[in-house]
C-alpha cells in the first residue's frame, strides 16, 4: 500500500469509528456512530490525482473545503495537492430540498470556506472530479436509522443556537436538535449560557426517528449526575450560587450550584436571575435528591 493510500485508510478509520462494545445497563456508549462531523478533522483529504480512480472504487467518504459557490450554486471544493473539485447544486444536499429537487441558494452560499464531506462520482472531460456531499448524507441517515441507539454517546459540533435549543451536527452534514431543557438541569434562559457556536461537543441520543432519521439530543450528561455533583459539596459549605428561578407564591428560589445541581433557600425579595450570590448548604438529601440552602 502507497503513502497516499496509506493517508486515505487512516482518515477513513477516523470518520467511520466503530468500537464493537457492549455497554451495561444504565452506561453511556461512546462513538458507536461511524461518521464524524464536518470539519471534526480539521484538515483536508490528501488526494493524490493518479488515485481517484481508486477513491471512485472504494466509495470513499473524503473532505475538503469549498473555494467558491459560482453563480449557478455549484461549489468548487479545494482537494489538496492544488486538485479543485466541483459538486453540483443537486450534490449538495440530501435533506433539506426544495420542490425542484435542488437545495436553497443560501445553503450552497453558507458552505463557502467550510469543510465538507464528500464521495467522488467520477471525472468530466476537463479531468475535474465530480463530488457528492448528497451521498455522504444518504449514508449517514441510513446509519442513523439502523445503527444508532437511544443512549448512545457520540461527537458533534455545534451549528446553530435558536432560543430553544442548540443545532448539533453528528456526521455526514446530520444535524440533529437538543432543546434547551436537555442542556442543563438548571434552568436557564438561553442555549449561550452552556454552548458557542463552532463547539465540539459530546452529545447523548435522545430519541430517533426510524422513518426520517429524525434525531434528538441532550447535552447535560456532560455535567455529571446528582449524585456525582453533590458529592462536590458538604453540609455547612459556604460557596457561590446562581439564582435560576423565584417561585411566583414566594416559597422559595432556585440557585445553581453547578449545571447539574440546584438547591433551593428560602425566598428574598431583590434577586435576580443569573444573579451569583453566595449561599450555606444546610442539607443535601441523598434520597430525595434535594439540597437545603440559606442565602448569605
Amino acid at each position: 500500500m502507497d503513502k497516499c493510500a496509506n493517508i486515505v485508510a487512516i482518515f477513513l478509520m477516523k470518520v467511520y469509528n466503530v468500537k464493537n462494545t457492549h455497554k451495561k445497563k444504565g452506561e453511556l456508549q461512546m462513538n458507536t456512530f461511524q461518521f464524524l462531523p464536518e470539519g471534526w478533522e480539521e484538515n483536508i483529504s490528501d488526494i493524490q490525482r493518479e488515485n481517484i480512480n481508486e477513491y471512485i472504487y472504494k466509495d470513499s467518504t473524503l473532505q475538503g473545503v469549498v473555494q467558491e459557490c459560482d453563480k449557478d450554486f455549484n461549489l468548487h471544493v479545494q482537494l489538496g495537492n492544488n486538485i479543485m473539485g466541483i459538486m453540483p447544486r443537486e450534490e449538495v444536499e440530501a435533506i433539506h430540498i426544495e420542490q425542484d429537487g435542488l437545495p436553497k441558494q443560501n445553503l450552497c452560499t453558507g458552505k463557502v470556506h467550510k469543510y465538507v464531506q464528500f464521495k467522488i462520482n467520477g471525472i468530466n472531460e476537463q479531468n475535474i472530479p465530480i463530488l457528492s456531499r448528497k451521498r455522504v448524507q444518504e449514508e449517514a441517515v441510513e446509519a442513523i436509522k439502523n445503527n444508532l441507539h437511544v443512549g448512545d454517546k457520540i461527537s458533534g459540533i455545534v451549528k446553530n443556537i435558536t432560543p430553544y435549543g442548540a443545532f448539533i451536527e453528528i456526521g455526514g452534514g446530520v444535524v440533529g436538535l437538543a432543546h434547551i431543557e436537555d442542556l442543563s438541569v438548571a434552568r436557564i434562559k438561553t442555549p449561550y449560557e452552556r454552548l458557542k457556536t463552532g463547539q465540539k461537543v459530546d452529545v447523548v441520543v435522545k430519541s430517533i426517528d426510524r422513518d426520517t432519521g429524525r434525531i434528538s439530543l441532550s447535552y447535560k450528561e456532560n455535567y455529571g449526575t446528582w449524585e456525582e455533583n453533590a458529592q462536590k459539596f458538604q453540609i455547612g459549605d459556604k460557596v457561590k450560587g446562581i439564582v435560576r428561578e423565584t417561585e411566583k407564591n414566594k416559597n422559595g428560589i432556585f440557585i445553581e450550584l453547578s449545571p447539574n445541581l440546584v438547591g433551593m433557600s428560602e425566598f428574598k425579595p431583590g434577586l435576580q436571575y443569573g444573579q451569583t450570590i453566595d449561599v450555606y448548604i444546610k442539607k443535601i438529601d441523598y434520597n430525595k435528591k434535594k439540597i437545603k440552602l440559606f442565602i448569605l
